[in-house]
């Protein structure tokens, strides 16, 4: 699954936005870079928490790869994934459109093995995009927020890739080639909303002195002038020149300005280092969620740049497989105080175990208890090692759940909650005085015929200290 819908502290949910898919199917044709063969691709709307996936539609069973680190194949002049003996190629530049403009659940349908390069940039498919419009969908949208550093260092290349805190997508990519072409290029995004004017234009790049035992290699068939920026990376005599004019089979080619091997200007001064930070949206797509953080990456690459997807998106599923922890603010009014809570409870003191409700909804409700060293049980339980007994851990969740399924009935005063079964508990850690119990509780299941099934999980901090299925039945009383 890529999407999961549950937040944790490090799961951001952003309350203003929903999730996004293009309003209408969208092809473009063209070749692809590496094998020049011809296909076409298909964008068409996906269902909430579906991400990217491609679908092969020119083989048998329409097999189909999702987009996710873990597919990962090859990089070596692009980024492949694959799924069994199926794969697709040169995928970055399409999922930094469908980043970069914000889309969360796309379908692509492809009848050959590589995405066509088009332009060679992102361009093309940010303009058929736009074209086709973008839809909200009916559920929100999730980011991950990172709350630690991240980082992949390849020393004997010279590559780094760091991810630090930050609550809002940033990258800033420096490149540094042994090139006096591409020296020390910089390039900054503050903003996906600056990813269509200033980056999606900017094409793919590579040097004269690397494309010649690559096109003798059988690759780049699919690669033109029109589609890539070459860049003269040393000097080259007449006689030299010629021989490379006669290989490609481009007689009227000549150096321009900047070092540059085409008719076309560059759109940027710093035009490449802006495609490998393109290149580094479309590979951290990849993660499978959206993420928060300030990424920086020094001399990036697809390997790279995959590698470290694979990094973020294993500590993302390892988190998303932690319970999700109540977040608690004591300086935010509770949702019920200690009046509002006897009004539904018939427990006092010494046995009213619950002081704050904080949340409450139909499924859950979130209660603390703040543990004093007066609590009349620490007398005997222990004097000298004082504990909460696990056996009150489990009446407090009861008492919180007990608020939760009297909220399901009118005239609550006038029914008690009588606990039927209690199964699958588990004390994970010693409550002492000075902890303050975070307890949620979740319900399983629809309430039937009075039987209510609730999962109870108790916190103090971020650490889960008792958990327990309780059953309970309602009972009218008056």
């Amino acid at each position: 699954m890529l999407f999961l819908p549950k937040i944790s502290p490090f799961y951001s949910k952003i309350m203003s936005e929903k999730q996004k898919t293009i309003a209408k199917p969208v092809s473009l044709s063209g070749i692809g870079l590496h094998t020049g063969k011809a296909a076409t691709l298909t964008i068409k709307a996906a269902p909430t928490d579906h991400w990217y996936k491609f679908c092969r539609i020119d083989l048998d069973g329409h097999p189909v790869i999702e987009a996710i680190a873990d597919n990962v194949i090859d990089t070596s002049r692009g980024t492949t994934i694959a799924k069994g003996n199926v794969n697709v190629s040169t995928i970055e530049h399409l999922l930094a459109a469908a980043y970069g403009l914000g889309l969360d659940n796309l379908l692509f349908e492809l009848d050959g093995p590589e995405i066509p390069i088009l332009d060679g940039s992102s361009k093309q498919w940010v303009d058929a995009i736009l074209e086709a419009g973008i839809v909200d969908q009916e559920d929100e949208r999730f980011e991950f927020e990172f709350k630690e550093k991240h980082e992949l260092n390849i020393e004997d290349k010279n590559i780094q890739i760091t991810l630090y805190p930050e609550d809002k997508f940033t990258i800033n990519v420096l490149v540094d080639y042994k090139s006096t072409q591409l020296v020390n290029q910089f390039a900054t995004l503050n903003s996906l909303d600056e990813f269509v004017s200033n980056f999606a234009p900017c094409r793919t790049f590579a040097f004269l002195s690397e494309l010649e035992p690559l096109f003798k290699a059988g690759l780049i068939k699919g690669g033109d002038l029109d589609n890539a920026i070459v860049m003269v990376d040393k000097a080259y005599n007449k006689e030299e020149f010629d021989r490379i004019k006669v290989l490609f089979g481009k007689p009227d080619i000549e150096i321009k300005t900047q070092g540059v091997l085409n008719h076309i200007d560059l759109k940027f001064n710093n035009e490449p280092a802006r495609h490998k930070l393109i290149d580094m949206i479309g590979d951290l797509a990849l993660v499978g969620y959206r993420i928060k953080g300030n990424i920086i990456g020094k001399r990036p690459g697809h390997y790279a740049n995959t590698e470290f997807s694979k990094i973020l998106r294993k500590h993302i599923v390892k988190e998303l497989k932690k319970p999700a922890i109540p977040d608690y603010n004591p300086d935010k009014a509770p949702l019920f105080d200690t009046n509002e809570i006897k009004k539904r409870l018939p427990h006092r003191s010494p046995f009213l175990f619950v002081d704050k409700v904080l949340s409450l909804t139909d499924k859950e409700v979130v209660g603390i208890k703040n543990v004093t060293l007066d609590e009349p049980f620490f007398a005997g339980h222990f004097p000298d090692e004082p504990v909460m007994p696990g056996v009150l851990q489990v009446e407090a969740m009861a008492q919180v759940g007990g608020i939760l399924v009297l909220e399901t009935v009118d005239n609550p005063e006038e029914y008690l909650t009588f606990f039927l079964k209690i199964d699958k508990v588990k004390f994970r850690k010693q409550v002492v005085p000075g902890d303050t119990l975070i307890m949620k509780l979740t319900l399983l299941e629809p309430i039937r015929r009075g039987i209510a099934i609730m999962k109870g999980e108790s916190y103090v901090g971020e650490k889960l200290v008792c958990e327990a299925e309780l059953t309970a039945q309602i009972v009218k009383t008056k």
